[in-house]
């Protein structure tokens, strides 16, 4: 399968590194050539399979729309741009574009997710809860969209809403806890992750599942397919 992938941070350089691993055909655009999506023409995106994103939160929206206008199906790791879903999910459905996208594409992560929905009931029985997640100095967003993701499956399990705590240090790749607290207990869980690989191979694996397919979706509700 024709992949492009588009940008060479720590993540995109593995995301490349995976999928050549699992015998696809790929190029890799960097930010210097693809300005303002100017690098995805439809000469360059003509036997493209899926474009795989992991930029910056300022180019998805450019970058998802130049895709559509070539009806090329993508998949977007980047976060921070969540405020245009609901405008992008519009111009995914009047294109006809398969599009996928997720604040994680690791399946650990994934399977956290169902343990933060079930801990989440204890904010309706005399619990508090915190969120604390911790990146690498140099992630542009905070929160983490997977911090605001655990935030959202808290509210919709209990009705409240639960603050984030972000630290942005060193070299860490990625943790995040909730922290649930009572005057008898505490309950805590912790996602803490040893590499960038797991959100690679998740990423590469969305991309042969969406191949052919029309649509919108989000990881969550297609990785136990893959």
């Amino acid at each position: 399968m024709n992949l492009l992938i588009l940008g060479r941070g720590k993540t995109g350089s593995l995301v490349a590194d995976v999928a050549r691993e699992r015998g696809h055909d790929l190029a890799v655009l960097c930010s210097a050539d693809n300005c303002r999506a100017e690098g995805l023409t439809p000469e360059r995106l003509k036997d493209v399979a899926v474009v795989i994103d992991f930029t910056h939160p300022s180019a998805v929206v450019d970058n998802i729309h130049a895709c559509s206008q070539t009806r090329t199906n993508m998949v977007v790791g980047t976060t921070g741009w969540y405020e245009h879903l609901g405008k992008v999910e519009r111009v995914v459905n009047e294109t006809g574009i398969g599009f996928l996208y997720s604040a994680n594409f690791s399946v650990g992560v994934n399977l956290f997710f169902d343990a933060v929905e079930a801990a989440g009931a204890a904010l309706r029985h005399r619990y508090s809860g915190q969120i604390f997640e911790r990146h690498h100095a140099k992630k542009k967003d905070a929160p983490s969209g997977t911090a605001i993701k655990m935030q959202q499956i808290v509210k919709k399990a209990s009705g409240a809403e639960v603050e984030i705590v972000s630290f942005r240090e060193g070299e860490v790749v990625g943790m995040h806890e909730v922290v649930l607290e009572s005057p008898n207990d505490r309950i805590y869980l912790c996602h803490d992750a040893k590499s960038r690989r797991g959100f690679a191979e998740g990423a590469v694996r969305a991309a042969e599942w969406l191949a052919g397919r029309k649509g919108f979706f989000d990881f969550k509700d297609v990785w136990r397919q893959l």
